[in-house]
């Protein structure tokens, strides 16, 4: 391996390294409550997310266990990948996009806020407003 390889780290590991990211963000935990379930420095975990580090086989199925995702879902949209009937987690790629926004802060403290809220009814009257605005800003 030459020295140019060794600090590029691989497209799947840092695939990998993302949805661990983004799983811990979506359950509102932190690097050092997942490090501290794993017995490991919440170091260790960011680079594991960097994909600096490459996660091993026994640790991938702790942290799915630990995040309450199928092994599979690390692998997901990852490079190379092809998609399958039965993807489980997985987004189709047009909604790419909105997984990206429930891995952004705005989207997680939205998203954790909404899931809050007991009353069907007062939920839709909040995606009536936001459909209503979105609508405001493309006039």
């Amino acid at each position: 391996m030459t020295e140019e390889n060794k600090k590029k780290p691989n497209p799947i590991d840092i695939h990998v390294g993302s949805r661990v990211r983004l799983r811990r963000n979506m359950l509102g935990m932190s690097q050092e409550k997942l490090g501290e379930n794993l017995g490991i420095t919440f170091q260790q975990i960011q680079k594991y997310e960097k994909g600096t580090n490459r996660v091993g086989a026994s640790r991938l199925q702790a942290i799915a266990s630990i995040l309450g995702v199928p092994v599979a879902f690390f692998f997901e949209d990852a490079p190379g990948h092809e998609p399958t009937a039965n993807r489980g987690f997985a987004e189709d790629s047009s909604m790419a996009f909105a997984v990206e926004f429930c891995g952004s802060p705005e989207g997680l403290q939205l998203n954790r806020a909404f899931v809050k809220i007991a009353d069907v009814k007062v939920r839709r009257r909040i995606i009536d407003l936001v459909k209503s605005l979105a609508e405001d800003d493309l006039d």
